[in-house]
């Protein structure tokens, strides 16, 4: 599993003119799902983003977490973060997991992130053609990729 955290000051998705979630400060998430991915790969990275430290202290330090700040999440199922660009300029996707394995993984995090954050994690559709717009704050953009753990 692979998680772009982008710290924002808002975020939202919209598909088909309608807005799906929003959120003032806190992450975008673009989550990327693999076939090898398991639930502990899910429990390890949902505790990762509701702990990443990198929103400002009163010393402009990175060192409150979401819970600190009061953050939201907006999570967005991507599955081009498994994009493989090896051979040629088109894209292969094989790594991403198949709709019927991604989709429960997702709604799980859903599920485990609203949990963990005590309040409702706005999302996109999964599978849409979907519409993001965010105001990135920093910049501040870290990937977290289950495969480096240790």
């Amino acid at each position: 599993m692979r998680a772009v955290l982008q710290r924002v000051t808002q975020a939202s998705c919209v598909v088909d003119t309608k807005t799906t979630g929003q959120i003032d400060n806190g992450f975008l998430v673009l989550l990327g799902i693999e076939d090898a991915d398991t639930f502990d790969d899910l429990d390890w990275l949902a505790q990762k983003i509701i702990n990443m430290r990198v929103f400002s202290d009163e010393e402009g330090l990175m060192n409150k977490s979401l819970a600190d700040v009061n953050g939201g999440i907006l999570l967005i199922s991507q599955f081009t973060l498994f994009a493989s660009t090896k051979k040629g300029n088109r894209p292969g996707f094989t790594r991403a997991a198949r709709p019927d394995v991604a989709i429960p993984i997702y709604e799980k995090m859903i599920e485990k992130l609203s949990l963990l954050l005590g309040k409702k994690v706005e999302t996109g559709i999964f599978g849409a053609d979907m519409k993001i717009s965010l105001l990135n704050d920093g910049p501040v953009t870290i990937v977290v990729d289950t495969r480096n753990k240790e």
